[in-house]
């Protein structure tokens, strides 16, 4: 129950300090900072898909699972949101007009 209890406190205060760190970066800083978390989140995503592969227990592997396909949808849909605020910011293209004929 102690380590329980330790574990919560953990999960609360990373929570707590995610929440402020997160809602205090600037616009400006938004999307460098989104790639690199998006490559960390990834090499999470694979720690979690061993634990996956290893667990026994049918709890742990739920538990496991929703962790994977969470983590998955993570990583793809910030790179999603990076690539098209990236896209933003690329020069307009010229479009080619095709002759009938």
């Amino acid at each position: 129950m102690e380590q329980f209890l330790a574990q919560l406190a953990v999960f609360v205060v990373a929570a707590f300090l995610g929440w402020e760190l997160i809602s205090r970066v600037p616009n400006l800083l938004h999307t460098p900072l989104m790639s690199a978390t998006n490559a960390i989140h990834g090499v999470i995503l694979v720690g979690g898909m061993i634990a996956l592969s290893e667990s026994t227990n049918p709890a742990i592997t739920a538990v496991c699972f929703v962790a994977v396909f969470f983590g998955a949808l993570n990583v793809v849909g910030g790179f999603w949101v990076t690539n098209r605020m990236l896209g933003m910011f690329a020069p307009p293209r010229r479009r080619v007009r095709r002759r009938k004929g």
